[in-house]
Formats: C-alpha cells, sequence, structure tokens
C-alpha cells in the first residue's frame, strides 16, 4: 500500500501525518542531496579529468558553469513552480539535472563536459527551490521545525563525505562514475516523488504570462556577479575592463530588471514580497551566512592541510566538529520552534556566535593544534545551526502561499550570491596576505606560483622556507576571517530587526492579524 502525502486545506492549521510527511521528506533529501553533492565529489575527481581530457586552461569553466547555471535558473524555477504546479516542474528538474549527469559522464573533451555540466546546472537550480517550496506546501511553518534536523543531516553528509566519496569513486570506477553515481539515486527520488507526493494541481490564470523579458534581464545580472566573484582577482585583474564591464553590465541589467518588475502583469520575482520586513531581513542575513559558510568550508581545510599538516584525502573530516554543531544545534532549534512557536532569538543567536566564532578562527597561527582549531569551528557551526533553517522558515512564514516559490527561491538565490561574494572576498584577501608575506620573506616565486601547498609539497621545501609559508598562510587566514567575522557582526544587526510574527499552524485558533506596518500574511491557505 503507497504511502502518500497530500496537501488538504485542513494541513495549513494541523499539518499532515507525521509518517507520511518522513516518507514524502526522505524522496526530497534523496534529491537535496543529488545536487549538494555534486561539486564535493567532482572536485576530488578534477584532477583525473584533466588527465584524460586535457584542456586544464578550461578547468575552471567545469565548476563555473555549474554554478552559475544554477544560479541563473533558481528564480525561474520558484515562479514557474507557482504557475504550473509544484510537483511537475519539481520532477522536470530532477530529470535535467540526470540528463546532464549522463551526458557529463559520456563527455569526450573538456568542451563537451562543460556543456553538459550548465545543463546538469539548470536541473540543481530547481532541485533545492523544489524541495524548500515543496516543504512549505505541505508542513506549516510550526510543525517544519519537527523534520529541520533532516535537511541540517543532509547538508552535513555532503560535506564530509563528498570528498571520501569522490575519491573513492575515482580510485576505482573511474572519474565518470563521480557523475554516474547520480543516476540511481535519482531514479529512487524520481520514483518516490512521483508515488507518494500529491499535491493539487494548479490552473494557470487566465491572462497571465511568462515574465521572459523580467527572466532575461534577472540571469544576465546573476551571470555577471557570479562572474565577477569568480573571475576577479583569478583570471583577470579586479580593475580590468573584463570584470569592471561585467559589474557595470551586471548593475545595469539589475536596475532595468527592477524597473520591469514593478511593470510586468505577473513579474518573475514579485517585489511585493520586499515589503515584508520579515523576509528582506531574512534574505540579507541568509546572504551574510553563505557568505560565511562557504568561505570557512573552503579556506579552513587550507589552513588544517598547509599549516597543521593534514591530509588532504580526509579534507571533508577536517569540517567535522563544524558540520556537527550545525547539525546538532539545527535540531534542537527546529524542536524548540515547534513547541514555543517562537524563533526571534535564534538569528540573534546565531550572529552573536558565527561572529564570535569567526573571530576566534581568525587568532590560529601556526602553534595552534588542531583540538583547539576544531573548538572554533564547533562555534562557528553552532550558530551557522541556528540559522541554517530559521531564515528559510521566516521567509516562508513572511509571504502568501501562492508565492511560496518565488520566496523559496529568493532566499536560496540571496544565499548562493553571499557564497560567490565570501568565496570571492575572503579568496582575494588570503591570496593577497599569502603573497605578500611570501615576497616579504624571500619566497616571491613560490608565492607567484600558487597560495596553497598540500602537506606533501610542503615536506619537499626546505624548512626555512616551509616555516615562511605556513606563516603566510596563518596570516592570510587571519585576514580572511577577520573580514568575515565583519560581515557576520552585521548579520548580528540585522537580526534584532527581525520581528516575532505568529507561525502558520500555530493550532486550531484563528490565525493573528499582522502586525501593523509589517506585512506578514499569516492566515493558512491552502495549496
Amino acid at each position: 500500500m503507497t504511502t502518500q502525502a497530500t496537501a488538504t486545506p485542513a494541513q495549513g492549521e494541523t499539518g499532515p501525518q507525521p509518517r507520511s510527511v518522513r516518507v514524502v521528506l526522505l524522496a526530497l533529501m534523496i534529491a537535496m542531496l543529488l545536487a549538494m553533492l555534486d561539486n564535493m565529489i567532482i572536485g576530488t575527481a578534477m584532477p583525473t579529468i584533466v588527465g584524460e581530457l586535457g584542456g586544464l586552461e578550461h578547468l575552471s569553466w567545469v565548476v563555473t558553469a555549474y554554478t552559475l547555471a544554477t544560479a541563473a535558473s533558481t528564480p525561474l524555477w520558484g515562479k514557474v513552480g507557482d504557475m504550473f504546479g509544484r510537483k511537475g516542474v519539481f520532477l522536470t528538474s530532477i530529470v535535467i539535472f540526470l540528463i546532464g549527469s549522463a551526458l557529463s559522464g559520456m563527455a569526450q573533451d573538456m568542451g563537451q563536459l562543460i556543456g553538459f555540466r550548465t545543463i546538469q546546472g539548470l536541473g540543481a537550480g530547481g532541485l533545492m527551490v523544489g524541495v524548500m517550496a515543496i516543504i512549505g506546501d505541505l508542513i506549516p511553518p510550526r510543525e517544519r521545525g519537527k523534520y529541520q534536523g533532516m535537511m541540517a543531516g543532509v547538508m552535513a553528509l555532503a560535506m564530509i563525505g563528498g570528498p571520501l566519496v569522490g575519491g573513492t569513486i575515482t580510485d576505482h570506477w573511474g572519474w565518470r562514475w563521480s557523475f554516474y553515481i547520480n543516476l540511481p539515486l535519482g531514479a529512487v527520488a524520481l520514483a518516490m516523488v512521483t508515488t507518494v507526493l500529491h499535491l493539487p494541481k494548479k490552473k494557470r490564470a487566465t491572462g497571465t504570462r511568462i515574465d521572459f523579458l523580467g527572466a532575461a534581464l534577472l540571469t544576465v545580472g546573476i551571470t555577471a556577479i557570479v562572474l565577477v566573484t569568480t573571475w576577479g582577482g583569478t583570471e583577470y585583474a579586479w580593475g580590468s575592463a573584463t570584470i569592471v564591464g561585467l559589474a557595470v553590465g551586471g548593475a545595469l541589467s539589475l536596475a532595468a530588471f527592477l524597473r520591469v518588475e514593478t511593470r510586468a502583469s505577473d513579474p518573475i520575482m514579485p517585489l511585493h514580497i520586499f515589503r515584508s520586513r520579515n523576509f528582506t531581513l531574512m534574505s540579507l542575513i541568509g546572504f551574510i551566512t553563505g557568505f560565511v559558510m562557504f568561505g570557512a568550508v573552503l579556506y579552513l581545510p587550507i589552513f588544517q592541510q598547509s599549516v597543521q599538516g593534514a591530509s588532504a584525502t580526509n579534507s571533508g573530516l577536517l569540517l567535522l566538529p563544524m558540520l556537527l554543531a550545525m547539525m546538532v544545534v539545527s535540531l534542537v532549534v527546529g524542536r524548540l520552534t515547534t513547541s514555543t512557536g517562537k524563533y526571534k532569538i535564534f538569528p540573534i543567536a546565531g550572529g552573536a556566535l558565527m561572529t564570535v566564532g569567526l573571530f576566534l578562527l581568525s587568532t590560529m597561527d601556526t602553534d595552534t593544534s588542531r583540538l583547539i582549531s576544531g573548538v572554533y569551528m564547533a562555534v562557528l557551526g553552532a550558530g551557522m545551526g541556528f540559522l541554517m533553517q530559521i531564515t528559510m522558515l521566516v521567509a516562508q512564514n513572511s509571504v502568501e502561499m501562492k508565492d511560496m516559490g518565488v520566496a523559496s527561491s529568493s532566499t536560496t538565490l540571496f544565499r548562493t550570491l553571499g557564497s560567490s561574494f565570501g568565496v570571492a572576498i575572503m579568496g582575494a584577501l588570503f591570496t593577497s596576505r599569502v603573497q605578500d608575506e611570501m615576497a616579504a620573506g624571500g619566497g616571491s616565486g613560490l608565492a607567484e606560483g600558487t597560495a596553497q601547498l598540500d602537506a606533501a609539497g610542503l615536506a619537499k621545501l626546505p624548512e626555512a622556507l616551509r616555516e615562511a609559508y605556513q606563516h603566510a598562510v596563518a596570516t592570510g587566514t587571519h585576514g580572511a576571517f577577520l573580514v568575515a567575522a565583519a560581515v557576520a557582526v552585521l548579520g548580528l544587526g540585522l537580526a534584532f530587526f527581525v520581528k516575532e510574527v505568529a507561525l502558520r499552524g500555530a493550532g486550531p485558533a484563528t490565525a493573528p492579524k499582522a502586525a501593523e506596518g509589517d506585512g506578514e500574511v499569516k492566515v493558512a491557505e491552502t495549496v
């Protein structure tokens, strides 16, 4: 007998049965795992891919093409789901992702791989948004905390297991299976979503049409921003004509997009959702969380490998203190939100812990032990655990049900853009500090070649040069995390302005009225 989860009017107050929700969530978590695992696995396989396909000069595009396609398509998936129904759009995104995965595994040269990764990224944009929007449809915000730990667990599993799985698959099956592994997982997700998820079909309102002009302008703007943050300081100098041109072009496109959206009959991103103070604040806090998290995930392993001599093979395990703290705190926060209906304290606590954790990480030097750095990472992870799921929950609670898709996609987009800025800004500062320190210490030749050496490369250096390099990495890490701490302070400040608005699904009592001027929607509406 098939277990089904169906959205009904009653769910606006009490939610679906826990068992049926868990079955649906299992399918959704598999789909989320597909999107989150991909870059983690592929990163480990990249040296082998380049060795077989060549095209080293295009290596960065294998990741950039995927990231661009994901970011640019995210708002489109959310809006189309709102217009035509969540389930069919979500299944389409899974199919596109799997087609891209299969084609990537069959690529014969670097150009083909980049093109197929773009297809894969288009599907990935719909996976994350689809998961969040469907959860928003099925589970009232007040009840969503019960299942919050599952999402945090999937994220931790992807970050820890991705590099290990990628290395194992590449070593034993070949790099092509880094893509083919998505196919059986995707098939399971497809089958489960098809059979257990039942949402009412949406009828497209007469006279509505897709906002193609707005979609095009937003895509151009997002693409330009991601390219600026990806290429700036690496492929091109920050002051180069290419980077400046992209920045200006992106700004003009986004300005034109805002103007178009004010006039469109059915805008791709309705600007009225930003009238809600809580929604706007959560989008900005999500941006800051993405900035901090992905910067930390990138530069903490560099410090531990280069300064503390850890093995790159187990790089995912190096983040275990941060990720476990994030998962545990997220689970506790979810339970407390469900039992009390209160949440304002959590963004404040998250912002404070995140700031403290980043400041502590900025104090690490060549004498810092792995135990101490692990404690610092746990503090940062706890801060992110307070924020990771609560930002999406409050953002979704701040809009009408008809805008659930665009709210989910907008929040996801802000977090994605935050990660791009975090990696770019922290990376530029880290590299600059490392190179300056090495040049001052007489290692300018090494500095020009790379800003990162693994344990094996360090062992081959003369002792004096090795110590100079380790000091330079510690100095670069200090600067990068100090900037991140300053950004986290901004997130803490924003958290104090969040209004405690009752979560939908709080019980059989009638939905309370919105606080005057806040713009929050608390009436339980059907999908």
